[in-house]
């Protein structure tokens, strides 16, 4: 259910001449997921104003909390390469990146489960 809503405020989002790039995008989106059970943890974000004051890794640390709880792994898609040192020091492993057409890439992030 959480995808669906990600994909609609995504999908409205954009422009009308990139519509045809949409589902595509999702669709690679999906088959990077892991087929082990895990939580998909698909967005996170922070005020520019406030970047470097740890919120980001608290908002993190929360979701992490709960699939340590559920000994599930974590997968998330990260939009930005300068971003992989906030995941990486919370336990993602990079998997790959996902590129479609002219859509920005996205860096496909797997944390096994505790």
């Amino acid at each position: 259910m959480q995808e669906q809503h990600s994909e609609a405020v995504i999908g409205a989002s954009l422009p009308p001449e990139r519509e045809c790039e949409f589902a595509p995008v999702f669709e690679a989106m999906a088959s990077c997921h892991p087929q082990e059970p895990h939580w998909y943890l698909p967005m996170i974000g922070v005020d520019p104003a406030c970047h470097r004051k740890g919120y980001g890794a608290a908002l993190l640390q929360d979701a992490l909390r709960r699939c340590d709880q559920d000994h599930v792994a974590a997968y998330l898609e990260s939009t930005s390469p300068a971003n992989t040192p906030l995941y990486q020091r919370h336990g993602f492993e990079l998997q790959g990146t996902i590129q479609v057409g002219s859509a920005p890439p996205l860096f496909s992030m797997l944390r096994p489960a505790r």
